[in-house]
């Protein structure tokens, strides 16, 4: 991916997060999803007051990208208004490498970025091939 495809990355993972439905944290997040083949499907966070039925920004694009028919997933933008750059959080990461193992990820934060793999954040995953 160049620089250019990044930027469109960027810009719809800020649309998504300005979306996001985070009332009791505060923390809004957006994510948005590259295909290999350009298509970009964006989620953002959504909270709830069980607190277990939240739905992380990575997650939600991630399902739009399922729903959409996308398989081949090249790339994800994080954006939130932290401090710093924030990585997927564990069940993302888990989620994540369920369809794209070999994903590259930028998380944007209000002056900052990072880049990750996704194998460098989750480096033994769980995978069908330890199933019985």
């Amino acid at each position: 991916m160049n620089e250019s495809d990044w930027e469109a990355l960027r810009k719809a993972a800020f649309a998504a997060r300005a979306k996001a439905y985070a009332p009791y944290s505060g923390f809004a997040v957006g994510a948005a999803l590259r295909t290999e083949a350009g298509v970009i499907l964006v989620g953002c966070n959504v909270e709830n007051a069980s607190y277990g039925a939240t739905i992380c920004a990575e997650r939600a694009a991630l399902a739009a990208a399922v729903c959409a028919g996308e398989r081949g997933l090249a790339a994800l933008a994080i954006a939130s208004d932290a401090p710093g750059p924030t990585p997927p959080c564990g069940i993302c990461r888990q989620s994540l490498h369920e369809l794209a193992p070999d994903l590259v990820i930028r998380s944007y934060a209000a002056a900052d970025w990072a880049e990750y793999t996704l194998a460098s954040l989750l480096p033994h995953a769980f995978g069908s091939d330890q199933l019985v």
